[in-house]
């Protein structure tokens, strides 16, 4: 979500899903999406795009495997 806000204009968000390699039907329409920032968080062009891969690659953490190295389980 906080992603999705900081592109802000309907065209920047478009053209960031496509370079992210969603569909362009599906980029266009989520792109111009007049729904709340944290509602489209959960739309599939999103979760095709921002995957939790991108976001590792982009150094963020995840709280799950924090959690997983935590308990010991790893």
């Amino acid at each position: 979500m906080c992603y999705w806000k900081q592109w802000q204009r309907p065209r920047r968000r478009v053209r960031n899903l496509l370079s992210l390699g969603v569909v362009r039907l599906a980029a266009v329409m989520t792109g111009r999406s007049r729904k709340g920032d944290w509602r489209l968080s959960k739309a599939p062009a999103l979760k095709r795009g921002m995957s939790n891969a991108w976001l590792k690659q982009l150094g963020l953490l995840s709280f799950r495997d924090l959690w997983v190295q935590a308990q010991g389980y790893v």
